[in-house]
């Protein structure tokens, strides 16, 4: 019997080339059709907190919160070296500097924002924005800095910005891990049969994505912040790797010691059950 479920997932290039050929109909249909919805990724979390969605793509900060009801899978999501967020300013600054002072973050429950408060104390004045309207903020002198994520990252120095600070090069120093930037979850009760041939069918849209890169081009572009061809190509060689196939033991170490700080930190609750049904 075929299965119906719906998808949440991010209009920015790496979700979307992952994610084309399965919601295009270009693959065997492991018995499912799913339904997309394309949000920014803290409407994404705040679906999730509702359970609106069966699966959805979502920040690992935001999974602290929901491991009751999601379970992980081990395709399709963002974690890697040299991908973290940047917190960036309009001029050279210290991280000690900006303590105090207000800072836009693109969501409560980004793991952007996550990473800021593991840095340190003292950066709790945050102005939460979509993603893409950061940059303008910090132009506009709304705010005194910025945690960019996604496109800004290749684009920040065209607007005159400075990095104050490599949120994920500091925790790549700190743990020697890659950093867990976004998952994709199921919920719990979908059971273990189904979400296997979910994680299935996401392996097999990645591997499609790969063999034929330009068949998802126009979808993509259409959902883009920034056009541009080169832009979009880094986007996509940075955040889709081989973890987006399979988070094997190096990202799952990542992910609980991501989590086991937070918990420490009292920032996320505890919680007992496993990431994964299998």
């Amino acid at each position: 019997m075929n299965r119906i479920l719906t998808l949440g997932y991010s209009p920015c290039p790496n979700d979307t080339f992952i994610f084309h050929a399965l919601t295009h109909s270009l693959l065997p249909t492991f018995g499912l059709t799913v339904q997309e919805q394309l949000e920014d990724v803290e409407t994404l979390n705040q679906l999730a907190l509702a359970g609106t969605l069966d699966l959805t793509k979502i920040s690992y900060h935001a999974l602290g919160h929901l491991r009751e009801r999601y379970a992980l899978l081990r395709s399709g999501g963002a974690l890697g070296r040299g991908c973290g967020p940047l917190v960036v300013a309009r001029q050279h600054m210290t991280m000690a500097q900006l303590r105090g002072r207000r800072i836009a973050i693109p969501g409560q429950l980004t793991t952007a924002n996550l990473l800021l408060q593991l840095y340190g104390e003292g950066f709790t004045d945050v102005l939460v924005l979509p993603f893409d309207r950061i940059m303008p903020a910090l132009i506009a002198g709304e705010v005194e800095a910025g945690v960019i994520i996604h496109e800004s990252r290749f684009t920040y120095r065209n607007e005159g910005l400075h990095q104050v600070l490599d949120l994920g090069a500091w925790w790549e120093e700190e743990t020697g891990l890659p950093i867990p930037l976004g998952g994709i979850l199921a919920r719990r009760d979908l059971g273990l049969e189904l979400i296997g041939r979910v994680d299935a069918a996401i392996r097999a849209s990645l591997e499609y994505a790969w063999a034929q890169p330009q068949a998802a081009r126009a979808y993509i572009r259409a959902h883009a912040q920034e056009l541009d061809d080169s832009v979009i190509d880094q986007h996509i060689a940075l955040y889709v790797n081989d973890f987006s196939r399979d988070l094997g033991s190096e990202g799952e170490r990542a992910i609980t010691t991501l989590f086991a700080r937070a918990e420490a930190r009292g920032i996320i609750p505890a919680c007992d059950l496993p990431l994964f049904l299998s």
